[in-house]
């Protein structure tokens, strides 16, 4: 993986997991090159999810792990999408360490 992505023909510095050094560079045109990069073609239903991620972030300075990830968006957006099933179709097999990258958040600490 490259150190880094371009958008607009501008360089973003990633790490070599392809999470952004820099919080500040995040936008939705970042989000969907990264998703890109994962094969994930962001829809509705993944913007959803990356928007309440971001929520969390801000009031926590943290990214979440699965469980908690699970649990804030079956609070903040109904039983049906807070299921990890569901959260697993949109972004593979660690929602949560998927998810946040695609957010532009640091790695959640306990995902590998």
């Amino acid at each position: 993986m490259t150190d880094h992505l371009t958008v607009n023909d501008q360089h973003i510095a990633v790490d070599d997991e392809g999470f952004l050094k820099n919080l500040q560079d995040w936008d939705e045109l970042v989000a969907a090159e990264l998703a890109l990069r994962e094969d994930i073609r962001l829809g509705p239903s993944h913007w959803e999810v990356l928007n309440l991620l971001r929520t969390f972030y801000q009031r926590h300075q943290m990214s979440p792990a699965n469980r908690a990830l699970i649990s804030f968006v079956k609070r903040e957006a109904g039983e049906a999408k807070g299921k990890s099933i569901y959260l697993m179709k949109l972004f593979g097999g660690s929602p949560a360490k998927m998810a946040s990258k695609i957010a532009g958040l640091p790695k959640p600490d306990n995902c590998l």
